[in-house]
């Protein structure tokens, strides 16, 4: 068919106007595309999963759907550690883990487990919503491939044990597992002790070969995970709090629009308020688990549990007064614990 110029004209300029238009739709269908969130965990059943579970389904519903969330708790995606770095390096998209176990990318992360800080779940839920303190924790990661967006606490530390601590003369000589925390092994070496530092998955084994007689826990996580089949006592010291912190992938947050940055920020900082009240739940919910599984919850006698937060009271100062990062993050949380106030 033969073509005159008018026609050649006409066409090219349809083309010219469809082009656009083509690209434009294909623009518009990448950016309706979801943004897979992957939330990663240590623990399973507690008051850090369902914080997981909150924060998911906030942000699926503030972002109306552009970001899909998936949850993998009891350490799917690997060991803490790999968790971390997958955190850093951008394959999993956000964390919801105990600060002290980023202490390899900045060891002012294990200030929170200094002990003597709180005494109480109360206390420790002022701790982390204090501004300076959780400007401080969630902004360590920066510049090192975290975004920081949630603090909450979520559970009181004990102590479980395949024989009984009822006195503090019964920490002496026993191997006790902790978190990756100087001021964790220097409390449990005060007591007798020798610090064995564990993640979560190692800790059940642990116990079940007589590698370590006890371990530093919370009863939120090791009730539901079943630890009575290893050992049946736990001692509720209360120290030193366990706390969880929200980190975002720096990569991902970065990639996203600034929308869905805002919606990621403010649920997170939300999440971690409207926690408070189900973690104590959670927790006084596991108390009672646990006996009713043929465990034994003991407490120290008044007057030991009183020596023991007196020998354990200056941890913190003596282990970051030789780190003067570190001790200035830990006057900035000491200074700001309740039972300073």
């Amino acid at each position: 068919m033969l073509i005159t110029g008018r026609e050649a004209a006409t066409r090219a300029c349809v083309a010219a106007f469809l082009v656009p238009l083509v690209f434009s739709s294909v623009a518009t269908a990448a950016d309706d595309k979801p943004y897979v969130m992957k939330i990663t965990l240590a623990t399973v059943d507690d008051d850090v999963h369902q914080f997981a579970k909150d924060y998911a389904a906030a942000v699926e519903k503030d972002s109306g759907g552009r970001i899909k969330a998936e949850i993998y708790p009891a350490s799917q995606l690997g060991s803490i550690q790999r968790q971390i770095e997958g955190i850093q390096f951008g394959a999993i998209q956000a964390a919801v883990i105990p600060p002290e176990f980023f202490v390899t990318v900045d060891e002012r992360f294990e200030i929170l487990t200094a002990p003597g800080l709180v005494v109480s779940m109360g206390d420790g839920q002022r701790l982390a919503a204090n501004p300076a303190v959780r400007n401080l924790m969630l902004g360590l990661g920066a510049g090192k491939g975290l975004h920081g967006v949630g603090l909450f606490m979520a559970s009181p530390s004990s102590v479980i044990s395949r024989s009984p601590i009822r006195h503090i003369a019964d920490f002496k000589g026993k191997k006790i597992r902790i978190f990756a925390s100087e001021f964790q092994k220097v409390a449990l070496q005060r007591l007798g002790a020798i610090p064995k530092p564990m993640t979560l998955g190692e800790v059940l084994p642990a116990l079940q070969d007589n590698i370590v007689d006890g371990a530093v826990a919370g009863l939120a996580v090791i009730t539901p995970m079943h630890f009575q089949v290893a050992a049946k006592y736990v001692t509720e010291i209360g120290q030193p709090a366990i706390f969880g912190i929200v980190e975002i992938s720096r990569k991902w947050y970065d990639s996203l629009p600034a929308d869905l940055q805002q919606i990621l920020d403010h649920d997170g900082a939300a999440g971690s308020v409207a926690i408070n009240p189900v973690a104590i739940e959670i927790v006084g919910k596991a108390r009672q688990a646990w006996i009713d599984g043929g465990g034994e919850l003991i407490n120290l006698p008044p007057d030991e549990q009183s020596t023991l937060l007196d020998t354990l009271a200056s941890v913190g100062e003596d282990v970051s007064k030789t780190k003067p990062d570190l001790h200035a993050a830990y006057q900035i949380v000491s200074g700001a614990a309740p039972r300073n106030r």
